[in-house]
């Protein structure tokens, strides 16, 4: 069981390593635990480091023997996604999303080096998913068990989670954006599709680009060393991959359908208004007539009389009551 003060202690560290042992309790490891480590076959070292400055990689690479190619990867600025392949190590850059802003979302790129039971991460900003395995998988389990391909290959499954996670918050807003074109007020929304594009936009340019990424992970020739169930995490991984590009592009459609119930209600609305406008027309029309009738200029006694004016007055009034009882009731208004 994990103590509270374990807790702690995951969650405050810029440089957290834990190492998973499987033939005995899982266990935080300080730097100066890392010189000279030898990890078996049933032991997994993973190293996650927050914000690392040169000098820290630089530590962690000289304590564990990393190569220089390993820890410049670990150093690069560059955000695009890629991945390559030496041989006895791999590393890769894949960006994760966070949105904690409402649909503004963000990426922070997740730099991976995965050796022979040993995997380090890298990020500068905090990633939600990372705290949560941190925190959760330390203690008596059977992660030691697991290559680190495989290891990896988890982290990678967590990552694509955080657009799943984005793609539902935005279909969220896209409900209640509709909900809200469909109420009875009268409301300009264009604001609000303006940035539901832009989210759906910026969810697929964040996402397009790691094609290249989990493809090259599923090729044959990736890896050939490793076991057979590492082929089938990478080519699960590569279908997931899939089904979060097919919820981006859904993402796009949502906000066109969104558009064109907005459009249709909008057209309603204006329909609604020009009804109205042509029986208050129709109706003052009729009025008029009257009005131009009893104003002709002929001799009729009718004309002569004090009543005739009232007469009149209150024909119209009564056509005008009639008008609007009947366009009430036939909804003309």
């Amino acid at each position: 069981m994990k103590s509270n003060g374990l807790e702690r202690q995951v969650a405050a560290r810029a440089v957290r390593a834990i190492l998973f042992d499987s033939g005995a309790t899982d266990r935080m490891l300080t730097e100066d635990q890392l010189d000279g480590l030898s990890l078996s076959e049933q032991q997994l070292l993973w190293i996650d480091l927050l914000r690392p400055d040169p000098d820290t990689i630089a530590r962690i690479a000289s304590r564990l023997s990393l190569p220089e190619k390993a820890a410049n990867a670990l150093q690069m600025s560059d955000t695009s996604p890629l991945v390559q392949d030496t041989g006895s190590l791999f590393w890769l850059h894949v960006v994760a999303v966070t949105h904690r802003d409402g649909l503004r979302f963000q990426g922070c790129t997740l730099k991976i080096v995965a050796g022979t039971n040993m995997v380090i991460s890298a990020h500068n900003e905090p990633i939600d998913f990372i705290d949560r395995i941190s925190l959760r998988e330390v203690g008596d389990t059977e992660l030691g068990r697991l290559s680190a391909a495989s290891f990896t290959a988890s982290l990678l499954d967590w990552q694509l989670s955080t657009y799943f996670e984005a793609v539902a918050q935005f279909e969220i807003a896209v409900e209640r954006l509709e909900v809200a074109v469909l109420s009875d007020r009268s409301e300009n929304h264009l604001d609000s599709l303006r940035e539901l594009r832009k989210g759906a936009s910026r969810l697929r340019r964040m996402l397009a680009p790691h094609r290249t990424v989990f493809a090259g992970l599923s090729r044959p020739d990736f890896r050939p060393q490793d076991d057979h169930a590492v082929d089938q995490h990478f080519l699960s991984l590569d279908s997931r991959f899939e089904r979060a590009m097919d919820m981006a592009e859904n993402a796009r459609d949502l906000v066109v359908g969104s558009f064109e119930l907005f459009s249709s209600k909008t057209a309603i609305a204006t329909n609604d208004q020009m009804r109205v406008l042509t029986f208050v027309t129709v109706v003052l029309g009729v009025l008029a007539v009257l009005a131009g009738i009893f104003g002709m200029n002929f001799d009729a006694s009718f004309f002569h009389t004090p009543e005739g004016f009232w007469i009149a007055v209150g024909v119209m009034a009564a056509l005008l009551t009639v008008a609007l009882v009947a366009g009430k009731l036939k909804r003309w208004m």
